[in-house]
Formats: structure tokens, C-alpha cells, sequence
């Protein structure tokens, strides 16, 4: 039986996965959004739960002035690609009134609430339709409201 190097207990599937994502950096506006978009919604709405996760496990929360360029944000939009494929993907991460299709992902659909507080560099599991995960590397950052004084969007 496996067990968690500093705890005496035995190491669990949720551990692995938990220590499989990419850390978080948020903005506390974004926080204090998305909480209240959360607090908006049933809980029974699609990716509602998921998000609430992502806002949980954020190992940096910090101020709109202090967030790294190369940070995702609400609003921000990125470059993607797709590793097996290479195919690329331009996207950019907004509330749900305003998911669209160009590009515009809802924070509340997986890929959007994967990327929240992704770095550049980092890569995370997409689902796609029909049960395939790709794989998504974050290659830029092309704009980011902070980074640009942006703060009212």
C-alpha cells in the first residue's frame, strides 16, 4: 500500500489527480465574480460544481495590479495547441452571457474552466465530445485585461 510521504495515511486516487493539475493563480476580482456568478446558478447547472472546484484549490490569490502577463484572466484571450493533432486554437475565456462562436468560451465549459489561472507552458486535459481527452499545451497569452489596465471588463 502506497501512503502520502508526510501524512500516515494510505495514498488515494484523488491525491494523484489533485497533484496532477496545474497550480492556480487568480485574481481577486475574478474571485469575487465568479463566486457570484456561482451564487447566481443551481448548482445542478453544468460546470457549476467544477468551477466552484477550481476557485477552491487556487494556490495564489492576488490583487488585478500583481497577476503575471502570462496568466489567464476572465477575458483574456490565448493560444492553444494541441499536442497529438497540433492543430491550434485561439480562445478567449469569458462569462457565460457572452460565450459565442468565436472563439469565446464560457468559464463554466470544461476547456473554460480549465484554462482559469493556467500559466504559459502549462497543459491541461481537455474533454472533448464523444469520451477523448486531448491534450492542450498554453502557449500565450495574446491578451489579458489586467496586463493591458483592462480592469472593468
Amino acid at each position: 500500500m502506497l501512503y502520502l510521504h508526510d501524512e500516515n495515511r494510505p495514498f488515494k486516487e484523488s491525491d494523484w489527480i489533485m497533484s496532477t493539475k496545474p497550480s492556480l493563480i487568480l485574481t481577486r476580482l475574478d474571485v469575487q465574480r465568479l463566486e457570484r456568478l456561482i451564487d447566481s446558478l443551481d448548482e445542478s447547472t453544468p460546470g457549476v460544481l467544477a468551477l466552484q472546484d477550481e476557485l477552491d484549490r487556487a494556490e495564489q490569490v492576488v490583487g488585478h495590479e500583481e497577476v503575471p502577463a502570462g496568466v489567464v484572466t476572465m477575458n483574456s484571450r490565448v493560444h492553444c495547441r494541441e499536442e497529438a493533432s497540433g492543430k491550434d486554437y485561439h480562445l478567449t475565456l469569458v462569462y457565460p452571457k457572452d460565450a459565442g462562436p468565436e472563439g469565446k468560451v464560457s468559464i463554466l465549459a470544461p476547456i473554460g474552466c480549465a484554462l482559469l489561472g493556467l500559466s504559459v507552458g502549462e497543459q491541461i486535459d481537455w474533454p472533448a465530445p464523444g469520451g477523448k481527452t486531448l491534450k492542450l499545451k498554453l502557449l500565450e497569452v495574446e491578451y489579458q485585461p489586467e496586463a493591458a489596465g483592462d480592469f472593468d471588463l
